[in-house]
């Protein structure tokens, strides 16, 4: 099924709402991009790069623009949804289709279910598995989601027609489309994402607020690089994140401490076999799953 709009609303035109204006911008499949945001200076960014066509702020009348919308996309933090939902519901034109791209989607479903009444049914929630530590206008690009993996996560009362129809939207973006149920997916990626981001925002935060944070930075390589690129992504996305889908974190929290003792007792004990067989299994996992990869890697 191809993909092509008339009018998309992109609410939070940053990495991931701008990425999308641009990708579809660039296939001929929609005709105009309104962008809505909080910073009219990141609006005027996004206009004078051509992602979208025209821009309010929220403090604007922009719900008028959803009830001109052929389309809307949200992507700004997913603790705004509940009142963004509530506000567009009475707007939304009833041939409308509604996706977002948070990175959490059982909490999104919810506000969903509880203040779009029958639009409902023309909500597809999705997570695009795409992104960059970097944010705003300024870091979207047309090629973010070319061979990348987006998750829908749609209702049982979601329609089907609705699902096709988003699915070819971020099929036109250059995206793999797959399904999933929405609390499967928090819990897969409370593990392979979330986690790992708290992970590297924690350890770069404990290595600031030490005394020599100057002299060990300074002398830092490759591999602090990496460890903590992730780290740098925005504050309030992640925030978000980590209270949205709280409780699969904190599982995981717990199933790390097993081996982070493991860790310890071996260092402790002067274990060198069994910290060897710790690396040894890490060093085969990770090239096993290097190996068998084709999509080409994100944030989130």
């Amino acid at each position: 099924m191809s993909f092509r709009t008339g009018t998309l609303v992109v609410v939070g035109v940053g990495l991931i709402g701008g990425s999308v204006a641009l990708a579809l911008k660039a296939r001929g499949a929609v005709a105009r991009v309104v962008g809505v945001g909080r910073s009219r200076a990141n609006l005027d960014d996004a206009l004078a790069a051509g992602i979208v066509d025209g821009a309010c702020t929220l403090a604007d009348r922009w719900t008028d623009e959803v009830a001109r919308a052929d389309a809307v996309l949200l992507a700004a933090p997913v603790a705004q949804f509940g009142a963004l939902f509530a506000a567009m519901a009475p707007r939304l034109p009833v041939h409308a289709l509604l996706t977002d791209a948070g990175s959490t989607k059982a909490d999104v479903v919810a506000a969903a279910r509880e203040h779009l009444g029958a639009a409902f049914a023309r909500f597809v929630p999705a997570h695009p598995i795409a992104g960059t530590e970097r944010s705003g206008a300024k870091a979207a690009s047309p090629t973010l989601y070319e061979g990348r993996q987006v998750i829908l996560t749609p209702d049982a009362g979601t329609s089907a027609t609705a699902v096709d129809a988003v699915a070819a939207l971020w099929e036109a973006c250059g995206a793999r489309v797959s399904r999933l149920d929405a609390a499967r997916h928090d819990r897969i990626y409370a593990a392979v994402s979330h986690f790992p981001h708290m992970l590297s925002a924690t350890y770069m935060a404990s290595i600031a607020a030490r005394p020599d944070a100057g002299d060990l930075t300074s002398f830092a390589g490759t591999g602090f690089r990496d460890m903590t690129r992730i780290s740098a992504s925005s504050p309030e996305m992640w925030r978000d994140i980590g209270m949205a889908n709280r409780a699969a974190l904190l599982e995981e929290l717990r199933a790390f401490r097993g081996p982070l003792d493991a860790l310890e007792r071996a260092l402790r004990d002067g274990d060198a076999q069994s910290l060897e067989a710790l690396l040894a299994v890490a060093a085969w996992a990770r090239r096993s799953w290097a190996a068998q990869r084709t999509d080409p890697g994100a944030v989130e």
